[in-house]
């Protein structure tokens, strides 16, 4: 089963990093499968150490896709990291075996310490929307325009029915995203005019 998360690290420096993750069960212990290049994947390798923080606030997914990583953060609890102080739980994991590959490894991972900080408050289609968005945001330049307009249409839906504040905000920063990167391609289609 694959979980959204947020994955927070430290560099081999000791700088925090912030990213969206699609973390994997896998029984008693879980996997990050960055691509590289990453910061992530560089400080996976470098401290074998990772906090999985568990959040339903849409906001961290899209605003670490337009830029917006400026989160607040505290201490680790039982590792030399980081996590979420927003966050509804987090698991500290080490990494015990990595599974080699020139584009994506694996870093499969043991829980070492758990927390839970506040109760899930329950299900949001439009939080769910958002989540959906900024993967397909993140994969803009892998994608057909069609394909992203389509499904950009249907998850608004869901924005439109069921968002709250936090919502609708990290929506129009998907939304931004997407007009920058329409009008990037666009302008590059433009045919050259010689003088």
């Amino acid at each position: 089963m694959i979980l959204e998360t947020i994955v927070t690290t430290l560099g081999a420096d000791g700088t925090p990093h912030i990213a969206p993750f699609g973390v994997t069960r896998t029984g008693e212990g879980l996997a990050i499968a960055p691509f590289r290049p990453s910061v992530t994947l560089n400080a996976l390798e470098a401290t074998g150490r990772a906090v999985v923080n568990l959040t339903d606030d849409a906001r961290l997914f899209a605003g670490c896709l337009t830029g917006r990583r400026d989160w607040p953060l505290v201490p680790a609890t039982a590792i030399a990291g980081v996590r979420l102080v927003d966050s509804l739980a987090h698991w500290e994991v080490e990494v015990v075996r990595v599974e080699a590959d020139p584009v994506r490894p694996r870093f499969h991972c043991r829980c070492v310490h758990e927390e839970a900080h506040r109760p899930f408050a329950g299900h949001n289609r439009a939080a769910a929307a958002v989540i959906e968005a900024a993967i397909l945001c993140s994969r803009l330049h892998l994608l057909p325009r069609e394909k992203v307009e389509r499904e950009m249409a249907y998850l608004a839906i869901a924005v439109e029915k069921a968002a709250g504040a936090r919502e609708r905000e990290a929506w129009g920063w998907l939304c931004d995203r997407l007009a920058a990167f329409r009008a990037e391609a666009d302008r590059k289609a433009e045919p050259k005019v010689l003088s």
